[in-house]
């Protein structure tokens, strides 16, 4: 099964793909200067993807698991039903551990778990399963980026400008994207709108990965660096903010790329909208606020070197989080695939989600 990705969309390389029972993975390391698509031929190599964000956004992410982790029991489909279960909590497990963050790279594996029955005479009858169940995933994560872009769409006006960070678009996704979706649909519907990235350092994945998806797919988009947002709101050039996230906590606190939280404050600053877009995959109403969401650390080289060239001295001590919490207070609305969320968070997202 390939992306599949709707409308303009369409012209970018699919993220991810399941054909004659292998996972082929796009490489968004090394984009936009290289299209790689890379077979996967272990789980050890799907969990170094997923690490080295090579498949990255929390939807992606999920699909790219529940695809893994079926490729991760075809060793074990020759062995007793009740073995094949006990690997695969192990296999699930292994896999859980590649990022800690994203809520949707538990969710699926624990989906993939729970989709099979607790007796069974046949493990090659449980792997099909796993591979049917996979394809569930990986078509409702399309499904959803479609209805998140056409609810999120109501925001977008003629002329408006909007500020997205990091990249959470089609190819965060198997679809349209999150953040990007409305921006896609508006772009399909024929509205006349500018979209500002933010370079989103340390990893550059709104100038890699969002303003290259955006120009590949005719969306008027300019690239600014992470500093520079606020001069673009104090010019009056920006009239929304919608970024993505890879958690929402059950009291509307975000997760998302570093970075996010300056953006929101500047928003508030400016008195300017402040949407996360997101599917429901993504909201954890197990998770009480953003501070019990864990935060990963990455290597302090992406933050010292620039590609192969050193930029800082050597021996620096460095902090790299990869992500930062928003607190719901700064939010205005969640935009998911059933409708548009707003505060009180706590109490609105347990009525739609709980």
């Amino acid at each position: 099964m390939t992306d599949g990705k709707p409308g303009v969309a369409k012209l970018l390389p699919a993220t991810i793909e399941w054909r004659d029972d292998a996972l082929y993975l796009l490489d968004q390391t090394r984009l936009p200067a290289a299209i790689i698509i890379e077979k996967q031929l272990s789980v050890e190599q799907v969990w170094a993807s997923i690490k080295a964000l090579k498949v990255r956004g929390a939807p992606a992410i999920g699909v790219a698991a529940a695809y893994g982790l079926c490729l991760a029991m075809q060793p074990f489909c020759d062995l007793p039903a009740t073995n094949f279960l006990q690997q695969l909590a192990l296999q699930a497990q292994y896999l859980d551990s590649a990022r800690p963050t994203a809520v949707n790279l538990g969710w699926a594996l624990r989906r993939m778990q729970q989709c099979l029955p607790t007796s069974s005479s046949s493990s090659a009858k449980l792997y099909t399963l796993l591979v049917a169940e996979a394809h569930k995933i990986h078509v409702q994560d399309r499904q959803i980026c479609q209805a998140i872009g056409d609810v999120g769409v109501t925001l977008i006006t003629d002329g408006m400008g909007i500020l997205t960070h990091c990249n959470a678009g089609a190819l965060a996704t198997t679809g349209l994207g999150t953040a990007t979706a409305p921006l896609y649909v508006a772009h399909q519907q024929g509205l006349q709108f500018s979209v500002y990235a933010d370079e989103t350092r340390p990893l550059l994945q709104g100038a890699r990965l969002t303003s290259w998806e955006l120009h590949q797919s005719g969306v008027n988009v300019t690239l600014i660096t992470d500093n520079t947002a606020a001069r673009m709101m104090d010019e009056g050039r920006i009239d929304l903010v919608m970024v993505g996230t890879d958690r929402v906590a059950a009291n509307g606190d975000v997760a998302n790329k570093i970075g996010t939280l300056g953006v929101a404050i500047l928003a508030r600053y400016f008195a300017l909208p402040f949407y996360v877009a997101c599917p429901s995959t993504t909201i954890d109403l197990a998770t009480a606020c953003g501070n019990d969401i864990p935060i990963e650390e990455r290597a302090a080289s992406e933050v010292t070197h620039f590609g192969q060239q050193a930029t800082a001295a050597k021996s620096i001590r460095v902090r790299n989080p990869a992500f930062d919490i928003t607190p719901a207070a700064l939010v205005t609305g969640i935009i998911t695939e059933r409708g548009i969320v707003h505060p009180p968070f706590d109490r609105a997202l347990q009525q739609l989600f709980g």
